[in-house]
């Protein structure tokens, strides 16, 4: 049975591969699209994404994730630094959240490393550029496999 998932993407990465390509590479977030979809596809997994530039929408999407989606996988950009309503709402799911960034926080502006939001979710990928979202589908996959699948493994 093929688990649902979104993939939210935040504010300015719809520019991907025209916004600071030396900061974020050349990669468009149509093309990490297509690979998440894909991948999404061998993990058994139906992939649906979904970018905004707005808080409220994020905040919107995560809400009514909680009755349609099994697990999302969350780029929330700038706002990861900066809002207590999306932090608010991701301790709220009760869904899991991976949370993902392209680059390393920790390596950033001092402002950027700080994140309200990543101790709301199951976990953070980060540093990885395109693969961390590939990286975070894995995880995401991994948590919310039915537990028949999941005592396979061990």
């Amino acid at each position: 049975m093929a688990r649902d998932v979104w993939v939210l993407h935040g504010p300015n990465l719809g520019i991907l591969g025209r916004r600071e390509p030396r900061l974020y590479g050349k990669v468009s977030l149509a093309s990490i699209d297509r690979v998440i979809v894909e991948l999404g596809q061998e993990l058994g997994l139906n992939v649906a994404t979904f970018q905004t530039n707005h808080e409220g929408a994020l905040v919107d999407r995560l809400t009514v994730a909680m009755d349609e989606v099994d697990g999302c996988l969350l780029n929330p950009a700038a706002l990861s630094h900066g809002s207590l309503a999306l932090a608010d709402t991701l301790r709220s799911m009760t869904i899991p959240v991976v949370e993902v960034h392209l680059t390393n926080l920790y390596a950033r502006e001092r402002d950027r490393q700080i994140s309200l939001t990543g101790g709301a979710v199951a976990g953070v990928i980060m540093g990885f550029g395109p693969a961390s979202y590939e990286l975070g589908l894995h995880a995401l996959a991994a948590m919310i496999a039915p537990a028949k699948a999941r005592r396979k493994r061990t």
